[in-house]
């Protein structure tokens, strides 16, 4: 549902830019805007996004594992990603100053947050990319146990107990 409300700001974008066309000096002079190319990958990456979800829901409805896989895939990318982040703000705690100071003047909350003791707020943020990465690590078991059940259950091993009047096997 996201990356489809994703897909229909950045479709929208694409048919009107001059609505959603940012200066310079409105995104604090640093930031580069979205070209028409930027444009064209995001959109590309959301329909990428859209079709693998869609081909999770369709394998655990229709019990394909295989299908289920792609999804599986780039929840464990994700994971990584994220927890790369997180060992970057652990071994860089400076950057998050100095990200603050690079966002716009008019930001909500510009100047309470850079307020903060920068400790803390690397202690703060550590908690919200920890519990970000466990409920993450938690929708990962999910899709893993998904993939097993559907895996077991369309294996068609069974055991056949033959009995003779010897032995039984």
């Amino acid at each position: 549902i996201i990356n489809s409300v994703v897909l229909l700001i950045l479709l929208s974008a694409l048919t009107d830019p001059d609505q959603y066309h940012l200066t310079s000096a409105e995104l604090g002079g640093e930031f580069e805007f979205m070209d028409d190319a930027n444009m064209c990958i995001a959109t590309a990456i959301s329909l990428l996004m859209i079709l693998i979800c869609a081909m999770a829901t369709y394998g655990a409805y229709k019990q394909h594992a295989a299908w289920i896989i792609p999804f599986f895939c780039y929840q464990i990318f994700d994971f990584a990603l994220n927890t790369l982040v997180a060992i970057s703000v652990l071994v860089y705690p400076s950057t998050i100053q100095d990200y603050l100071r690079q966002l716009p003047t008019n930001f909500p909350y510009k100047e309470e947050i850079m307020s903060v003791n920068p400790t803390c707020l690397v202690v703060i943020i550590l908690l919200f990319i920890s519990i970000i990465l466990a409920f993450k690590g938690y929708l990962i078991s999910c899709v893993w146990n998904c993939y097993r059940y559907i895996n077991s259950r369309n294996n068609s091993d069974v055991l056949v107990y033959i009995t003779t009047n010897d032995t039984a096997v």
